[in-house]
């Protein structure tokens, strides 16, 4: 059998299918394989009909198909899975040939198989990919990351199956490692936080506005045609107006209980570990778990009360008000994104080209949006920006913003309308742009307890003292240190 495909790919599942599709339109002949041989034949009888996808029943035949250095793709669920597939591939492969993971797998597990399998000569990349079945057909946001000598490799299949945003691939090598999937982790994170702000701000609009679904959605796509243009309001504003077989609209069907795959949790917990602030992905993830509890809700929603949720002021103000607070808080939770990932950049000694992930995101992915190219303006501006908050056009649009910001959130407070993610992005914009914050009484209590030492302002930074509080406590003094 002589080698004829360019690329391998196991699991069809719908991304697995469409990227198959997606790399077959573009010229490539691709090689693919699924663990249940049916799905096989079903994918070659049905949406891969009349392509030149080749198809084969077992990872042997699979490998056989394939031109050197062989390049393979996994599309199978994160974790064990990739470890089997691996494994089960290992003795069909050469010194030279790729493997690559293109699920959302934690980017510890791409450190760990990077370094096991340079070991035996085999290159590996983990790739984020985000855009869904419609990205993974027409173009996705693509993140590869690993050994960096299988770039070249694949490079032109990948740019060329990428989504385009001003003529430039949403595809570039992103770093050592588990760079790759790392940036698709914190991608998933900011998705996190982006959903969460507008399902709170559709909770006051449709709470204390008491607005129509029909009204909802002709408020988002108005948004979807100014500062807040992106495909996540754009669909949001399709879903409104979507109705069910009986004529009756959708979303009010829709039981109010989140599900989550773990990736948001992974970047508040990679936060926690780098010491960075990351409070509005934090609140995402938690605003999950606490729609988690239905039955606890509704049984609390008969027993506690608040005040009435309706809104007696102008409803077109607070509608434009909402407008400013999501867009300001949307520019927080990017903020916060970026920092961390510059962080991990600094602790596991990566590379990252920020105005690189910013047009990476600008198309093809689930939180692309306009305003991507903003941040990609402000990096190829200053690529040592310590924040996005402190760039010129984001600190204009913040201070555009704080009014009606600042009333969306104090509006929601008096109604009893919950806005944990507009809240605390509201919150850490007042703390990092405070000179001063009352961490000075924190660490006096901590030393009062504890004996675990403070700094002074009247004293080099680096200098530790201990204050013996009571008279009674000695002064010997724990050990200071920063997580």
């Amino acid at each position: 059998m002589a080698a004829e495909a360019d690329i391998g790919l196991i699991g069809l599942a719908v991304m697995g299918q469409n990227l198959a599709l997606n790399i077959n339109d573009h010229g490539f002949r691709i090689a693919v394989f699924n663990r249940t041989t049916s799905k096989v034949d079903d994918f070659l009888n049905g949406p891969a009909q009349g392509t030149n996808i080749i198809g084969t029943h077992s990872i042997e035949e699979l490998v056989k198909q394939l031109k050197r250095p062989r390049r393979i793709m996994l599309m199978v669920k994160a974790g064990e899975a990739v470890d089997e597939n691996i494994d089960a591939l290992l003795p069909l492969l050469e010194k030279g040939d790729i493997l690559i993971d293109g699920g959302n797998s934690l980017f510890t597990d791409t450190n760990r198989r990077v370094q096991e399998l340079e070991k035996k000569g085999i290159l590996f990349i983990g790739t984020g990919v985000s855009g869904g079945e419609e990205g993974a057909r027409h173009g996705p946001s693509i993140m590869p990351g690993g050994n960096s000598a299988a770039w070249p490799a694949v490079k032109p299949i990948f740019q060329a199956i990428a989504a385009k945003a001003d003529g430039e691939p949403c595809c570039d090598w992103v770093g050592e490692e588990g760079a790759g999937h790392y940036v698709k982790m914190v991608h998933n994170g900011i998705e996190y936080g982006d959903i969460q702000l507008i399902c709170e701000a559709y909770d006051l609009l449709k709470r204390g506005l008491n607005l129509s679904n029909e009204e909802l959605q002709q408020v988002f796509a108005r948004w979807n045609k100014g500062i807040l243009d992106s495909y996540l309001i754009e669909i949001t504003s399709h879903i409104f107006g979507t109705k069910d077989e009986d004529g009756a609209y959708l979303i009010d069907k829709i039981l109010d209980v989140a599900g989550q795959k773990g990736t948001g949790k992974w970047t508040a917990i990679n936060a926690l570990d780098l010491g960075m602030p990351l409070t509005l992905i934090g609140e995402a993830v938690f605003a999950r778990c606490l729609s988690a509890l239905k039955d606890e809700r509704v049984a609390a929603s008969k027993i506690l009360t608040g005040p009435d949720s309706r809104y007696k002021g102008n409803k077109q103000e607070l509608i434009d008000a909402v407008e400013q607070a999501l867009y300001a808080s949307k520019i927080v939770s990017y903020a916060q994104g970026f920092m961390l990932m510059r962080q991990a950049a600094a602790d596991y000694k990566w590379k990252l080209n920020y105005g690189g992930i910013a047009l990476m995101w600008r198309g093809g992915c689930i939180i692309r949006s306009v305003f991507l190219g903003k941040i990609k303006e402000a990096y190829q501006k200053n690529p040592n920006l310590n924040n996005l908050l402190t760039d010129d056009f984001f600190k204009n649009a913040l201070n555009k913003a704080q009014p009606g910001w600042r009333k969306v959130i104090s509006t929601a407070a008096e109604l009893g309308i919950p806005m944990p993610c507009f809240s605390t992005a509201l919150a850490f914009f007042d703390g990092y742009r405070s000179a001063r914050l009352p961490a000075n009484l924190l660490q006096a209590q901590r030393d009062y307890f504890g004996a675990h030492t403070y700094e002074r302002i009247d004293q080099k930074r680096g200098q530790y003292f201990h204050t013996n509080w009571t008279g009674t406590g000695g002064l010997v003094s724990s050990g200071s240190y920063n997580a």
